[in-house]
């Protein structure tokens, strides 16, 4: 299977999001011309204000699927650029959401490995500015994925997106986000060298019954 990077984006400008709009936030990203530098804390040129809950080795790239932007986009009635999630790479033709946990993409000549869901947040609310945002987003479930760089190297809009490796434990990011599939989790978190990220959230699954409504 194979897809497409559609987009590769990076923090234009930090925009305030903040309750009294003082907080800043890199959530405005936008697409650059590349070859960009990937390295393990993400692409170069892209940065994290809040690094409590974003960033770090286990959220190095943030990947969101073209299909569910389009979807986005049909609702709200606007149109949904890259980056307007947030996302470094929107990519088509491969499963995002839905891509199996650990699962490698090979991207240009860089690595990466799926691992956790994205959470939607305050932050993401105000930039989003719609009615009910979090909950709309949370229940729709398409929430992108997270990556951690495997391999270093450089990527851009047009580079092939192939599918390396998928574990069979079978739990997807989707899964991750709404705590289905607590045998797969089991399986998951049999693995070795776990993320310490997957671990946390595949253990809070197992600790918490299935989320049907938030």
């Amino acid at each position: 299977m194979t897809g497409l990077v559609e987009a590769v984006c990076v923090v234009h400008a930090d925009v305030p999001v903040g309750r009294r709009g003082v907080e800043l936030s890199g959530i405005d990203k936008r697409p650059v011309q590349g070859p960009i530098d990937v390295h393990e804390l993400g692409l170069a040129g892209d940065h994290s204000r809040d690094t409590k809950f974003h960033g770090g080795i286990d959220q190095a790239v943030y990947v969101y699927d073209a299909a569910e932007a389009r979807r986005w986009a049909t609702e709200l009635g606007r149109e949904i650029p890259p980056g307007w999630f947030g996302e470094n790479l929107r990519t088509s033709g491969v499963a995002v959401t839905d891509s199996v946990v650990g699962s490698r993409w090979r991207a240009g000549n860089v690595l990466l490995e799926v691992t956790i869901s994205r959470k939607p947040c305050g932050t993401f609310a105000r930039w989003a500015a719609e009615p009910r945002w979090v909950r709309r987003f949370t229940e729709r479930a398409d929430v992108g994925a997270y990556f951690r760089v495997v391999e270093p190297g450089t990527l851009q809009s047009g580079d092939l997106v192939s599918i390396e490796y998928v574990p069979t434990h079978g739990v997807t990011v989707r899964d991750l986000f709404l705590g289905a599939n607590p045998r797969g989790i089991e399986l998951l978190l049999e693995q070795k060298n776990l993320p310490p990220k997957v671990e946390r959230d595949a253990r809070a699954v197992l600790r918490s019954p299935p989320r049907r409504d938030c």
